[in-house]
């Protein structure tokens, strides 16, 4: 500074350089002589934000993105989107459902439609995925199916059949399974509508992969649309040549044999065909006996 005493501009009104005397050092306002300039001090919002970044408990950007990241990816953020078996307080094992629920409708009556579906052996000539379907007893299935690049088999078990009503399953598999039930409701005497409600439990790598983006919803979709072509373009043209299997089936238990409903079902249609007789001739002896009376 010089030899006298000289103020420089300061953060409030001017401040000397020093002591008096002929060696004066500039400084700072609100800073001691010798000592380094100290920072502006942060605001305790900011100071609160940058502390919860750090610790990646989610109110960060950072914490943000992993949950975001770790929602998406198989096994990631498991709390989210799965139900839990057991355990108390969240202790139990963890198991991810994807639930399916589509429904299309069949411009076919709906015992022709229920026919078609009980034909397992069929599926593999209009289904794309479905490779083979084996039936080794009214309740037990064998199914082979492509998932991706692979193949994929499971074992389906019927657990309630009700003709014309609905079939409702469960299955087991290495790689995932499927439970469900089907439903046929008569919307016309030639439309019907076809409800199914998936549960699907993927477990290997391709399987969990393609459900991110459900794939699985989709594929099922498109079966259905499959299964609507064939019954309208195929099942229709030959419907008497369509036997569904009529039997029913409680609690995987086989309570009605497929001859025993047909059976059943013939003496049904003989009585209503005696009684539709006894109406048609009565009605005719009353009109002739109206004719007589009239001539009299």
């Amino acid at each position: 500074c010089g030899g006298g005493g000289c103020r420089v501009p300061g953060r409030v009104g001017w401040v000397w350089c020093g002591e008096p005397g002929p060696r004066r050092t500039p400084r700072r306002a609100g800073s001691n002589p010798g000592e380094e300039p100290k920072a502006p001090e942060k605001s305790e919002s900011k100071k609160q934000n940058e502390q919860a970044a750090e610790k990646g408990n989610g109110h960060g950007v950072l914490g943000q993105l992993k949950d975001t990241v770790g929602g998406a990816l198989p096994g990631g953020d498991k709390d989210k989107d799965e139900g839990k078996k057991g355990g108390k307080g969240g202790g139990g094992k963890k198991v991810k459902v994807t639930n399916i629920v589509e429904h299309i409708d069949v411009g076919a009556p709906r015992r022709l439609v229920y026919d078609q579906w009980t034909q397992f052996q069929d599926y593999p000539s209009f289904m794309k995925k479905v490779i083979s379907v084996d039936q080794s007893d009214e309740t037990k299935l064998n199914w082979k199916a492509k998932i991706f690049w692979s193949a994929r088999t499971w074992e389906s078990t019927i657990v309630e059949q009700v003709p014309d009503e609905h079939v409702v399953w469960r299955s087991k598999g290495p790689k995932g399974h499927v439970d469900g039930t089907v439903s046929f409701h008569e919307l016309s005497p030639n439309l019907t509508r076809v409800l199914v409600v998936l549960e699907y439990h993927p477990q290997g790598f391709m399987e969990r992969t393609g459900n991110l983006w459900r794939a699985q919803g989709r594929r099922a979709r498109l079966e259905l649309k499959h299964f609507r072509r064939y019954v309208m373009t195929q099942s229709l043209t030959r419907a008497d040549e369509i036997e569904g299997w009529r039997g029913e089936i409680r609690d995987s238990e086989v309570v009605r044999t497929h001859e025993e409903a047909m059976e059943d079902e013939e003496k049904s249609t003989k009585t209503a065909n005696i009684k539709s007789s006894k109406k048609t001739t009565t009605a005719k002896n009353a009109k002739a006996h109206e004719e007589e009376y009239e001539e009299v």
